[in-house]
């Protein structure tokens, strides 16, 4: 089963780094990592940008849309996503190593 993993960005250009080293230390793989920056007037995007290029092993996008808000953001990643399941993440929050593995699990359980 493979993920989307969906992170709306705006103006958290102290934060997203955390966010994106968070995803890419996951034990479960089978991702796709999806960033929208929405409008962000600081560098976040560049920040994003510059990690990600960085991060060889990550399947991944940036889409830049006009500010239009977290909801518009998360509906513009669920459009783009390829995966069979989406997980949102906060650009100022960050996940566990485990966090997909135990997802995956769950669904598999449930």
């Amino acid at each position: 089963m493979k993920f989307s993993v969906i992170i709306p960005l705006y103006n958290k250009a102290p934060y997203v780094r955390k966010a994106l080293e968070s995803v890419c230390a996951q034990t479960y793989r089978d991702y796709e990592l999806i960033v929208i920056n929405d409008g962000s007037t600081d560098n976040s995007a560049i920040v994003a940008d510059e990690y990600l290029k960085a991060t060889d092993s990550i399947d991944y996008k940036i889409i830049n849309q006009p500010n239009a808000g977290v909801s518009a953001a998360r509906n513009t990643g669920v459009a783009a996503s390829t995966g069979d399941y989406v997980a949102f993440l906060d650009a100022d929050d960050w996940w566990e190593p485990t966090y997909l593995d135990c997802m995956a699990q769950l669904i598999k359980d449930y």
